[in-house]
């Protein structure tokens, strides 16, 4: 069992009273936390690779108990405690360094890519994968121009593919979103240009929550990709 320090466990319920606010949009986040299915992990620093190794060894344990037992409404979450206030763009690099750090130790072990996704960030069909299960992140950061992102200290959301396509399939897809795109305008006045399906058009720039152009170039290379 692994025990966390009071500033650690502070951290943690500090989280869970962002997700539970009434004005939070989203809803995923708020069933998965009600179904205590929404494990938080505190690290250091999102700028250093100082914890890379545990969040890593923490999705793949992530990835083998879906597998075991696939489920809707999952997500893992770590914050980083040590860091205050960071631009958007250096959010962004930070988040990508921790990404790229992830996938090196997923290819180093010869683990494959989800086959279901792409490796390539340009594919409307990307997707990370780890463990062989397909994930996608989302970051929070104090910094962040979306009030729905915009936390205490910076966090890396992981969530598994997988749960949407069980929610497409059940008809649930649309409906959860629409709620979620609603939500997110009350609070900030607008719809979030970044958001976008998958399929339509590639899930990396969403991932760190900053407005991005079309010109914007993913800082990702999967070494598993040709």
């Amino acid at each position: 069992m692994r025990f966390f320090s009071p500033p650690h466990a502070l951290w943690r319920e500090r989280f869970e009273k962002f997700i539970l606010a009434q004005d939070f949009p989203c809803v995923g986040a708020k069933s998965a936390l009600s179904r205590g299915t929404l494990s938080i992990e505190v690290c250091h620093s999102i700028k250093s690779s100082w914890d890379d190794l545990v969040i890593y060894e923490r999705l793949l344990d992530w990835s083998a108990q879906y597998r075991e037992n696939p489920g809707l409404f999952r997500s893992l979450a770590f914050i980083f405690a040590d860091d205050d206030r960071l631009a958007e763009d250096a959010f962004e690099q930070a988040l990508w360094q921790r990404v790229q750090s992830l996938a090196d130790k997923d290819a180093w072990l010869g683990l494959p890519y989800d086959e279901r996704v792409s490796s390539d960030p340009l594919d409307p069909h990307f997707s990370l994968s780890f463990g062989g299960e397909a994930f996608f992140v989302v970051g929070l950061h104090p910094g962040a121009s979306r009030p729905a992102r915009r936390f205490a200290r910076p966090v890396m959301v992981f969530n598994l593919h997988d749960q949407f396509e069980q929610l497409r399939a059940e008809g649930r897809y649309e409906k959860i979103r629409e709620t979620i795109l609603e939500r997110d305008v009350k609070i900030a006045g607008s719809v979030n240009p970044m958001l976008a399906r998958h399929g339509e058009a590639s899930e990396a720039a969403q991932y760190s929550g900053r407005q991005v152009g079309p010109d914007w170039q993913c800082p990702f290379h999967d070494p598993r990709s040709a």
